[in-house]
């Protein structure tokens, strides 16, 4: 499976979210320059997460994007879904998908079997990592701090 340009964008903001002092908004020019994400994009993706929950955001001198919950509590699994839809590598193995199997008996089509798997294990990987324990898994040395 692949992740869409916007997800991952997402993620790499987030990641550095995670890292930033939680106390301080974390401008989005400052964000789109450490990331080199273009910046028009950047407000769009932070938008949508903002209208999802997951950010918070401050106006005027001194503003910028927070995450609006703790860093343990958003998962990968979560912001791939809001961007990017069901994680599954074919549609008819995403749980609670209307899209029909396109082979003749879907109940025992092997594709959709063996996808279903592949979608239910990499939920699961995902939906159990948090962004506080992917920026924990960067070495202490390497770790980004913002500071204003």
């Amino acid at each position: 499976m692949r992740i869409s340009k916007k997800a991952e964008y997402a993620l790499r903001a987030l990641f550095a979210l995670a890292q930033a002092r939680p106390d301080r908004p974390f401008p989005i020019q400052d964000l789109s320059q450490r990331e080199n994400i273009p910046i028009k994009f950047l407000e769009q993706i932070l938008l949508s997460l903002r209208r999802e929950g997951l950010l918070e955001s401050k106006r005027g001198v001194g503003g910028g994007y927070l995450l609006a919950r703790p860093a343990t509590d958003i998962t990968v699994g979560e912001v791939i879904r809001l961007l990017d839809g069901p994680l599954a590598p074919v549609a008819c193995a995403a749980s609670g998908t209307n899209e029909k199997c396109t082979c003749r008996d879907e109940r025992t089509c092997p594709l959709r079997l063996a996808m279903t798997e592949v979608a239910s294990a990499m939920s699961a990987l995902l939906d159990d990592l948090s962004l506080r324990d992917a920026v924990d898994r960067v070495p202490a040395g390497a770790r980004f701090t913002f500071e204003i």
